[in-house]
């Protein structure tokens, strides 16, 4: 059973290479985007979250997804999640985030044959999508369920995603769209849930929103790579001896 076992981590390492390949890497990020952070924990070897990003016709799409589970079979869909968004920015040449979602919709329904049954699993993932045109200092987001938050002058505005995933869904409508209009100096934050939901305290609490959007607003003014260091430590001390619960991905991106 060692043996077997021993066997099953390698692979699963050898899966979290691959997994690890077909994200961005940190110098990708840092060249195209210029200042941010990556908060990047997995519950296991690999993910069920993850985090994309590319570049077309002078726009910068970054996104932040939850695949539905975590583990092995997470990171199978989060695997997927990434090829379908190449696939719909880089060949089909969509750049719009929520005719993005729309199709990523279509993508995933398709490729679990998925109707709007409900004895059915829910293959699907929730995701936090934004497209930046820097230049112009313009931004669109749509999300399935994830929000984003913006932090301008150390005031937090929450704009919300759909309260739907990308998967098949009772109540299907099409995604909506949230148009910004950025100032030098705001924060944007993309993220999964893990870290809102992390158990810890001194009474083994989970984190919660609140004490989140607090925590990203107390840290503005900070450098990017500042923030992540207090939203590490804050979740370590959290966390202190406990389990994490959930693969943990926050992304933090300020506008110069």
């Amino acid at each position: 059973i060692f043996k077997q076992n021993d066997e099953i981590t390698k692979s699963i390492t050898y899966a979290r290479r691959i997994q690890s390949a077909v994200m961005p890497s940190h110098e990708l990020l840092g060249s195209i985007i210029g200042k941010y952070f990556l908060l990047f924990r997995p519950r296991d070897i690999v993910s069920g979250d993850f985090y994309w990003m590319s570049e077309r016709d002078g726009i910068v799409l970054v996104a932040a997804s939850d695949c539905t589970g975590h583990g092995v079979p997470g990171a199978f869909m989060s695997m997927m999640g990434v090829s379908f968004l190449n696939d719909i920015v880089n060949v089909v040449g969509i750049i719009r985030p929520d005719l993005i979602l729309d199709e990523l919709r279509q993508k995933i329904k398709a490729n679990f044959r998925q109707t709007h049954g409900e004895t059915e699993a829910r293959d699907g993932m929730d995701i936090a999508i934004c497209a930046f045109n820097f230049r112009e200092k313009k931004l669109q987001f749509a999300g399935a369920y994830n929000p984003m938050y913006l932090v301008r002058k150390g005031q937090l505005t929450e704009y919300k995603g759909d309260k739907m995933p990308v998967g098949a869904h009772l109540k299907e409508v099409k995604f909506s769209l949230h148009e910004i209009d950025l100032e030098r100096g705001d924060n944007i934050y993309i993220f999964s849930d893990g870290y809102v939901d992390q158990f810890g305290g001194d009474e083994g609490k989970k984190f919660m929103a609140k004490p989140f959007k607090d925590l990203l607003m107390s840290v503005y003014g900070k450098s990017m790579p500042e923030q992540q260091q207090v939203l590490e430590d804050t979740l370590d001390k959290w966390q202190a001896a406990l389990d994490q619960v959930d693969d943990i991905l926050v992304i933090g991106i300020c506008i110069d």
